[in-house]
């Protein structure tokens, strides 16, 4: 885990160097497992961020407050209780654990001074955060209880005596002496395991980094003495945008591949909010787009069987002509019919074929042959429905297929949100009480792709088909230019050329722009079709981003955005 006992102790002094002696002021409880503690010092204002969920396990220290429920949750309302102005006397680690103990200082309502403690267990799925009474060592609450049935060796619910979680048989990081770790380091087929089972408090990458140097006893020997004298170099490595590891100094393992970026920070709670923050909204991201586009693949394939059946049924229908042939031969060989006949044999009058005419001998000669008659009419009638359901399912699967392209491409929580309400407007999705709420948010105003071209001309681009109907009919002028990929999903691109000609230069660039913001985003030599926006229309009572034009041109580019 990134947050590791090494991480741990240097925020632990962070904290201290920040916090020590400070006030807390308000808490808050943005989701069910992160506090927010708004702590008054000598210096300002400090917001401590606590988080206990199991993909974001962390303390650090943030700028912002996060948006907060209008009902605060029980454990926010205990704290509350407890710790308004509380003052904070120590900050310390547990031994070399992921634990963090904030002691705290404070009055309670008969108005004698009391003592708290605010344990913060940094544990991946396990973490917790914890108050307890320091006089009698008793849980007063937690933000997560762990009953009985979840936990046999150690339950954590108001009113238990507070236990630690079992100690590792490993010597703490700052314990290990030169003798234990030559000892650990004997194991030459894998150094850095057995430093890692001996250790408490490091990372598998931190042992890895410890192996890898000239002497692991002097490498750990200075990083302690860096986190001692605030000297630390807090680093994130990235890899393809997406945050894979953090730490106070630099890591071996990510250090000599060369696919990871190293992000350095000023301060150890900077580094840490890039990480998670970052790391958890390319999860969420994933997993909200994920299930945006499992409803939107459903829907396609709805709609995609619909057109093999209509096709199917079209197929049938223009082969109905015969029907109308059968109507007209039996009508001039009635007299060749006779009652309980299956079937009759008559000679064509077009090119003397002898043709089989099967019948129900249930009805006259007649009655068969207007059946016939009825028959081809309402294959005909057919051809024509068929054939305008499929140009409206045609239409429908060129949305939701410009949908699904928004759904890759988007960057952002709020573009998945967006999308989502407009799935919901549009019927796929079933209406939730908070989309009236989120449509009527000032965050869901049109926020378009901005870029700037080397002449200092501005191309916005759409993050959605909502989006790309403002941008086109409200945003852009009529002597603008509007730009698409040519048959293929993707946003609408507006060239505001401030009423000059647009040069060659600019088209192909704004092209590259459209094409970069389209499902050919991958690939090559793209065609793109460019207009004035004067020649944009939008047919009454089609889709979102659904739009006609004429006077168009192609140009062939390259997918890129400016630099």
């Amino acid at each position: 885990m990134s947050y590791d006992g090494v991480v741990t102790c240097a925020m632990v002094q962070e904290l201290r160097d920040n916090l020590i002696s400070g006030k807390i002021e308000k808490i808050y409880q943005p989701q069910p497992e992160q506090l927010l503690l708004q702590i008054h010092t000598l210096a300002g204002k400090r917001r401590l961020f606590v988080s206990a969920s199991g993909s974001h396990s962390a303390t650090y220290l943030v700028d912002e407050t996060p948006e907060n429920p209008a009902n605060p949750p029980l454990f926010c309302m205990v704290l509350r209780k407890h710790l308004g102005a509380a003052r904070i006397t120590e900050i310390q680690q547990h031994e070399s654990d992921r634990i963090i103990e904030i002691l705290l200082e404070t009055i309670d309502e008969l108005g004698f001074n009391v003592n708290r403690k605010l344990i913060i267990e940094i544990m991946g799925k396990h973490s917790n955060v914890l108050l307890i009474d320091m006089q009698t060592g008793k849980i007063i609450d937690s933000i997560k209880h762990v009953g009985i049935d979840v936990n046999r060796a150690r339950q954590i619910l108001p009113g238990k005596m507070y236990e630690y979680p079992p100690a590792q048989s490993k010597v703490p990081f700052d314990q290990a002496s030169e003798e234990y770790i030559l000892s650990l380091m004997s194991n030459q087929l894998q150094p850095e395991r057995s430093l890692l089972d001996g250790i408490g408090g490091i990372s598998p990458a931190l042992a890895e980094s410890m192996a890898a140097s000239d002497s692991a006893f002097e490498w750990l020997e200075n990083l302690k003495k860096s986190i001692a004298n605030r000297n630390i170099s807090p680093i994130v490595y990235v890899k393809d945008g997406k945050p894979a590891d953090f730490h106070i100094t630099p890591l071996t393992a990510y250090e000599e591949d060369e696919s990871y970026e190293a992000v350095a920070f000023d301060t150890l709670s900077q580094a840490a909010e890039y990480f998670f923050v970052n790391r958890e909204s390319s999860n969420t991201i994933k997993q909200k787009s994920g299930d945006l586009q499992r409803v939107v693949k459903a829907q396609l394939d709805k709609l995609k069987l619909k057109v093999q059946r209509l096709n199917e049924d079209l197929h049938k229908a223009e082969n109905s002509d015969k029907y109308r042939l059968y109507g007209e031969l039996l009508t001039a060989n009635l007299h060749l019919v006779k009652p309980g006949m299956k079937n009759v044999k008559v000679t064509s009058y077009y090119d003397g074929a002898e043709i089989d005419i099967p019948l129900d001998p249930r009805f006259s000669p007649a009655k068969n042959a207007q059946n016939y008659y009825k028959k081809y009419g309402k294959f005909k009638t057919a051809i024509k429905e068929k054939q305008i359901q499929l140009e409206e399912t045609a239409l429908e699967i060129e949305y939701l297929e410009s949908v699904s392209s928004f759904i890759d491409r988007a960057k952002s929580i709020e573009e998945i949100e967006l999308l989502r309400n407009e799935l919901t407007e549009s019927g796929y999705l079933r209406f939730r009480k908070h989309s009236a709420r989120n449509r009527s948010n000032k965050k869901d105003r049109p926020k378009p792709h901005s870029y700037s071209l080397p002449s200092g001309k501005t191309v916005l681009v759409g993050r959605n088909n909502k989006e790309n109907d403002w941008l086109t009919f409200k945003k852009a002028g009529s002597s603008d230019i509007w730009l698409h990929t040519k048959d293929i999903p993707g946003s609408h691109a507006i060239l505001f050329t401030d009423g000059q000609q647009a040069t060659e230069e600019e088209l192909f660039q704004a092209a590259a722009i459209a094409a970069w913001h389209s499902k050919a985003s991958t690939s090559e030599n793209v065609p793109v079709d460019y207009v004035k926006v004067k020649y944009v229309k939008k047919p009454s009572g089609s889709k979102p981003g659904y739009v006609i034009f004429t006077h168009n041109k192609t140009l062939y580019v390259n997918p890129s955005i400016p630099e």
